[in-house]
Formats: structure tokens, C-alpha cells, sequence
């Protein structure tokens, strides 16, 4: 969506959409999942509780994607969290199989996604990277993730959000 004069926001049109926003969705559409990205007004959503609001929905069907480095190779991985939840460094490692991880320079990120931090999205990176999903993020009939940009977003179910990611559901949130 767009802000229109009133500061709501309206869906955008595909050829209207931000390059890395377009990204996403091609990725999706590569896959067989359609989805619609919007866009909020001004500068977007900085923060779960924002991007909640934003698109009328709860906290916790908010995709935070969080790049971590895994181990002493930092390993780039990905977890998908709830809004409200928070990454345990501590229980991700346990399950990545590694001795720590700690979350991913700037760089790194960008590097391995080709987004930054803030409009990460979830799929449609530079790189594969193991993912692991938080179960909560399962219970809902919607979900809504990064598509790219601070100011976009796209409504996706949990089902083909692990079929795009190849995320494997496990508990690793405070």
C-alpha cells in the first residue's frame, strides 16, 4: 500500500513497487504463492508493535526475520520469531548444533540477504541460510513479514511461509 492524501495506506501496484520489495514478490510468485505487499505512509513501521497496528493485526503475527552468526565460522542463520518474542542466543545455538550465536553484523546481513536490516524479509535472499520458525508464529491463519523495505509488508500464511523459507519449526525465544 501507499499513503494517499489522508495518510492511509492503499495496496501498490506491482510495477510501482520499491526493486527490493518486487524481489520478494517475484520470489514468491516464482514458487507458486501469491502475495500482496503494501506499503505504510511516511517512514514505515520501525518496530513490531508499529507494523502491528499498521496492518491491524496482533503483535505476535508480526515476522521478525533475525540474522545470526552460528558457531565459530558465523554461520549466517535465520529465525523467525514472533512480534513479542525474543531470540535466545543461547537456545538458537542449541539448536543450529553450535557452541553460541550472536546476532550478525550490518554487513553481514546485507551481504547474505541483500536487504538491510529493518526490511529483511524472511525468503528471497542471496544465499540459502537454515532457518528455524517459532511455533508460535504457527497458530495463526496469517502472518505478516518484511518484504524488503522498512515501509513494506505482505500477509502470508504460516504454511507457505515455511514452504518458502524451508524453515523448521523449533523453540529457541526467551
Amino acid at each position: 500500500m501507499s499513503s494517499d492524501s489522508s495518510g492511509a495506506s492503499r495496496d501498490v501496484e506491482p510495477n510501482e513497487l520499491h526493486h527490493r520489495a518486487r524481489r520478494v514478490l517475484d520470489h514468491a510468485a516464482e514458487r507458486d504463492v501469491a502475495i500482496d505487499v503494501i506499503e505504510y505512509p511516511n517512514e514505515g513501521a520501525r518496530t513490531a508493535e508499529e507494523a502491528a497496528a499498521s496492518v491491524g493485526c496482533l503483535v505476535d503475527q508480526i515476522v521478525k526475520s533475525m540474522i545470526f552468526a552460528a558457531g565459530p565460522d558465523r554461520e549466517l542463520v535465520l529465525a523467525l520469531t514472533a512480534g513479542s518474542n525474543k531470540v535466545s542466543g543461547s537456545s538458537l545455538a542449541e539448536v543450529a548444533g553450535v557452541d553460541a550465536c550472536h546476532r550478525a553484523t550490518v554487513d553481514e546481513v546485507r551481504e547474505a540477504t541483500g536487504y538491510a536490516i529493518g526490511g529483511v524479509p524472511p525468503f528471497g535472499h542471496n544465499r540459502p541460510l537454515r532457518t528455524w520458525i517459532d511455533p508460535h508464529l504457527l497458530t495463526f491463519d496469517q502472518v505478516w513479514a518484511a518484504a524488503g523495505t522498512p515501509r513494506h509488508v505482505f500477509g502470508i500464511s504460516p504454511d507457505d511461509l515455511v514452504a518458502l523459507t524451508g524453515a523448521e519449526p523449533a523453540d529457541f525465544t526467551e
